[in-house]
């Protein structure tokens, strides 16, 4: 008798991208506790390792220590590689298994893989990887040259390293900084009056966070003559916000004079912009987060909950998902019995999908908020507790200060907060209670029940 060989169970597409990045993260926290990762040639707390590496790996930029004043530049090199791999996303873990194994990446399990893209036309996962690959390199490297100008005359060769490195982390919408020696933990309040600093990396931070399926299209746009649907939904929203939010920040924090009400209007001008860019899950600050006034701080907590696009470097529940609530109600109140955007129709997966992120998200936040703001030093701040929360599941990296405040416990909260919210919440539930089974239309009675 033939030998029947059971075939071997295959992860499904969400599974492998949730083992990835554990993967990543757990190779990263071995190398940042070897001694020479540290600027004292000491063994750094395997714990603070884990999260530091957990922070860079999910492009968030939440921190234990100083990244210039503790990691030794073998460290910081370490941290600059996590955030590489970590803003390129799933695309670089998923490649690299397939091509590992000398198979191609076909269309239906990059969608799958991928519970950010809503679609993609790039044909084959080689050229994926190539694609995103060269133009990261290109927008990377030309942000480190026009940083090192700015930079080099103050610190000389090493703000070479400097350029490179926040050129890299901006463009990953990480927050990473290696600004220590003007203030430990200060991030770009240094340079809040140098506009080749922070105007190169507001724009680093908005052309990571649009997306890889946005530049394509912009690439091919000689051969299709028209932006996708996608595309034109990303660059409304990206515009609407920044534009939102650089007008809420110069009103909010006009005459504050812990933040912006001793600059000219100029600087006033740049400083809101920047903040504005920059709290869509970038996590860099150029004014003090201490200094705001809570009216800022909450308006800052929506913007880094929103986040960035879909397939970009960036995190939130993405700023698709917004207008895609929003049009829901625009058209339930408008009587139609179907979503329309820029006159086309969404499908019902869309719509369910959208709901079922924002869902996900907010009951993520909220328990993570609770838990952390119990388990954290009597007299806490609540506040705090909630931007941090949001900071770390939006993989934004602003901080008020919780997570310095908070023990072992809360700690790690965080990491899994950041973890969730790189990886996605749908993926994360999908990773752990689904399997890759076609989805199955059952035949059922309709119901009614009341709401509202």
């Amino acid at each position: 008798m033939p030998i029947l060989k059971k075939a071997a169970k295959r992860f499904s597409p969400a599974r492998v991208l949730v083992i990835g990045f554990a993967a990543i993260i757990a190779a990263g926290t071995l190398l940042l506790w070897l001694p020479f990762s540290s600027k004292s040639g000491e063994f750094t707390p395997l714990f603070d390792c884990f999260f530091t590496a957990t922070s860079a790996s999910c492009v968030t930029g939440l921190i234990i220590y100083d990244t210039f004043t503790h990691w030794s530049v073998f460290g910081q090199i370490i941290i600059a590689m996590l955030i590489q791999v970590g803003g390129l996303g799933f695309v670089t873990i998923i490649t690299f298994f397939n091509i590992a194994a000398g198979k191609k990446l076909g269309y239906r399990t990059l969608k799958n893989a991928a519970g950010d893209y809503t679609e993609s036309s790039f044909e084959e996962g080689r050229n994926i990887f190539k694609s995103i690959i060269k133009y990261s390199v290109i927008f990377e490297l030309s942000g480190a040259v026009i940083l090192s100008f700015a930079l080099v005359p103050k610190y000389g060769g090493y703000g070479i390293w400097m350029g490179l490195f926040m050129s890299i982390t901006a463009f990953c919408n990480a927050g990473f900084d290696l600004t220590g020696m003007e203030g430990e933990c200060s991030s770009l309040t240094a340079f809040n009056t140098n506009p080749a600093v922070l105007i190169t990396l507001a724009v680093l931070i908005i052309v990571g966070g649009l997306g890889f399926i946005v530049w394509e299209n912009f690439l091919k746009i000689r051969e299709r003559k028209k932006l996708s649907l996608h595309t034109m939904a990303v660059l409304l929203m990206t515009a609407v916000l920044v534009v939102s939010g650089t007008v809420f920040y110069l009103i909010a924090e006009w005459s504050n004079p812990e933040t912006l009400g001793n600059m000219n209007f100029g600087e006033k001008l740049m400083n809101a912009f920047f903040s504005s860019v920059t709290a869509r899950t970038a996590g860099f600050n150029s004014i003090s987060i201490d200094g705001m006034t809570d009216f800022s701080l909450f308006g800052t907590m929506v913007l880094m909950f929103i986040g960035a696009a879909p397939g970009s470097t960036g995190g939130g529940i993405k700023v698709t998902t917004l207008l895609v609530l929003i049009v829901t109600v625009i058209s339930y109140i408008k009587n139609k019995n179907d979503v329309e955007l820029f006159r086309h129709k969404l499908d019902k997966l869309t719509i369910y999908r959208t709901l079922v992120i924002s869902v996900l998200s907010m009951f993520a936040v909220g328990v993570c908020f609770v838990v952390l703001y119990f388990s954290m030093p009597e007299g806490a701040d609540a506040m705090k507790c909630l931007f941090d929360t949001i900071s770390a599941f939006s993989t934004t990296g602003l901080g008020a200060g919780a997570v310095q405040q908070a023990g072992i416990a809360g700690k790690s909260l965080i990491i899994l907060a950041m973890f969730a919210g790189r990886v996605g919440p749908v993926s994360l539930v999908m990773s752990l209670v689904m399997n890759s089974l076609p989805r199955k239309n059952l035949v059922v009675p309709e119901g009614q029940i009341l709401i509202g």
